[in-house]
């Protein structure tokens, strides 16, 4: 299965997703000018106020595709946000190792044109992406064996300067191991971290990262979202392939619409509190990654599943107050206290609902001949007025009490379809 998302992956029209441009930036920490490819989302120039997470590649030469593959296949299904992708190119001669690999053999950390290489990422790209481009606060780091390692100095500062890593096979300089699980441990800001080894490695570098593995295992930090993949049967290469996907949905994992596993497991099981879950999913998403988008109408379905399993029709109430919030024009409100209205048997109100949203726009499944039948099935159901003998207001029976007839609830006349 694995390998048939990989070649369905590369079969995606990468220029039906993206906009992607070439821009040679001269850096003054470098002294020499590099080559950044950015890739701006399919929706980008659509909706001028829209930020996105910002993706940082280092070997973007061969790692833009695999990723941009990726997040293509993701955004269609709506499983993964949009991000802006900027990749560094490094593959002239020596240009990577010369980047990420200038590292002190004694201390373990960067010297030479490595620390500039740092301080270009740091003080110069992120900068001038930020203020191009509209991303979020939201910033991925990515990379591959030597600039896999290399990723990781930027978790050495105070603050540290991304809020995910994606490290592929990272080749370990001296006491890297150990340092980065005391620097994860202390750590008071959400991280989100992926480390990936396979059989094709060499020993010693599959011996380090499983150390590493071990010892960051370890840490009980409810800021840490870890996660660790050794595959079998993959070469070094071909591991990068089977990584891309896992630490993408790892990161953005809460991003994701409601699946049948969180339903069954988070929400349908709550005793109550079903529309605060959805509260609280979206202003994750929106704290985590800067991403503000209307909740997904399946969704907001999937909440009206749960509260009418468990019979807490009151909540249909706070539902629909979302629902006219990010649908204003839609029928999706009414038909919340509509359902809430009929469940709780209070039909007169329930059909003024329905024909209120039957004036509205249909949404999703959601149509006016529905919306219109279901009033004219809850009307055949309202108290009918009693013939009465006699002059008018007289009862026959004396231990009969007056009947109040139902007032009449003016009905709209379906629209013709259009031919």
């Amino acid at each position: 299965m694995k390998h048939l998302f990989i070649a369905l992956l590369s079969l995606i029209s990468i220029s039906s997703f993206s906009q992607i441009k070439t821009e040679n930036f001269y850096s003054d920490k470098l002294q020499e000018k590099r080559e950044l490819v950015i890739s701006l989302p399919a929706s980008y120039e659509k909706n001028p106020t829209k930020r996105y997470p910002l993706l940082v590649l280092l070997d973007g030469d061969y790692l833009l595709n695999p990723f941009l593959g990726t997040l293509t296949y993701g955004a269609y299904w709506d499983d993964l946000p949009e991000v802006i992708i900027v990749a560094i190119s490094q593959n002239k001669k020596n240009e990577r190792e010369a980047d990420c690999g200038s590292i002190d053999e004694t201390t373990g950390m960067p010297e030479g044109k490595s620390i500039a290489f740092f301080d270009f990422i740091s003080l110069e790209l992120l900068p001038l992406i930020q203020h191009d481009y509209r991303t979020t606060n939201f910033k991925i780091i990515a990379g591959h064996d030597t600039t896999a390692a290399f990723l990781n100095f930027y978790l050495y500062q105070g603050t540290p300067l991304f809020n995910a890593y994606i490290s592929l096979s990272p080749e370990l300089p001296l006491g890297m191991e150990q340092q980065i699980p005391q620097i994860l441990s202390t750590l008071k800001q959400p991280i989100f971290y992926y480390l990936s080894t396979t059989d094709g490695d060499v020993k010693n570098m599959q011996e380090r990262i499983k150390q590493l593995d071990d010892e960051v295992k370890e840490i009980k930090s409810p800021d840490l979202n870890y996660k660790f993949e050794s595959f079998k049967d993959a070469s070094h290469f071909s591991l990068v392939l089977h990584s891309i996907p896992s630490a993408l949905y790892q990161i953005f994992a809460v991003a994701q619409p409601i699946s049948t596993l969180e339903y069954d497991s988070k929400i349908v099981t709550l005793k109550e509190g079903y529309v605060d879950y959805l509260k609280k999913k979206y202003d994750i998403i929106e704290n985590s990654f800067g991403i503000k988008n209307p909740v997904r109408i399946n969704d907001i379905k999937a909440i009206e599943a749960a509260i009418l399993q468990n019979k807490d029709f009151n909540e249909l109430d706070a539902l629909s107050i979302i629902a006219d919030k990010n649908y204003p024009k839609s029928m999706l409100g009414d038909y919340e206290l509509a359902t809430m209205f009929e469940q709780k048997g209070d039909n007169p109100r329930a059909v003024r609902y329905y024909m209120s949203g039957f004036n509205k726009e249909e949404i999703a499944d959601l149509t006016k001949d529905m919306m219109f039948t279901k009033a004219e099935e809850l009307k055949k159901t309202f108290a009918k007025k009693p013939k009465i003998k006699g002059k008018v207001g007289q009862v026959e029976d004396s231990k009969q009490a007056p009947v109040e007839e139902t007032p009449a609830i003016e009905t709209p006349a379906p629209e013709e379809k259009k031919q």
